[in-house]
């Protein structure tokens, strides 16, 4: 796609699903369009969809799906931000952060305090840009032969108010997503 954005602003929306052919449609046939094959990963589908249509063309996605996980010892109920993709040709204008924003105020209506991700390192700078912060610790995920430390880096942002992140050790008591 080589059109630019038309100056009119573009909007995300609820998408009523999404499939292998919309995932396509913005990245490509790729066998690894997200580049985390390497981590050898399950993961969850999303529940929520959220995306950005440009030309009659789905041109950004996120998910977001609710998720149990033990922080510290005790259960806590995180909102999972995940399946996050901008069309090649029209990343750097902004796409992300309307689906990623449209997802997380979406988020906010489920009542969960915070939202997880989980992206590779080159990515961490843009989720920066967005508000997101690094947890810095390891954080175990469960994968068909239990549980494993998340090789990808976790991301994390408050859903209501400014609230810091609980301490103690982090577990997905799920698939990531």
């Amino acid at each position: 796609m080589t059109d630019p954005l038309p100056s009119a602003p573009l909007a995300a929306v609820r998408l009523a699903g999404y499939t292998k052919a919309d995932e396509s449609e913005i990245l490509g046939d790729g066998a690894d369009p997200f580049g985390v094959a390497d981590a050898g990963l399950t993961w969850l589908p999303k529940e929520d969809h959220f995306g950005v249509r440009h030309e009659g063309r789905l041109v950004a996605h996120a998910g977001l799906l609710p998720l149990r996980m033990s922080v510290g010892g005790a259960d806590a109920q995180v909102m999972g931000v995940g399946g996050v993709a901008v069309a090649a040709a029209l990343r750097g204008h902004g796409l992300a952060r309307l689906v990623v924003g449209a997802a997380l105020d979406h988020a906010r209506t489920r009542g969960p305090r915070y939202a997880l991700l989980f992206c590779r390192p080159p990515l961490v700078a843009l989720y920066r840009r967005l508000g997101w912060r690094t947890l810095d610790r390891d954080v175990e995920v469960e994968q068909p032969g239990g549980p494993v430390v998340m090789s990808l880096r976790t991301m994390w942002i408050p859903l209501h108010d400014d609230e810091p992140w609980p301490d103690g050790p982090v577990r997905l008591l799920s698939y990531p997503m």
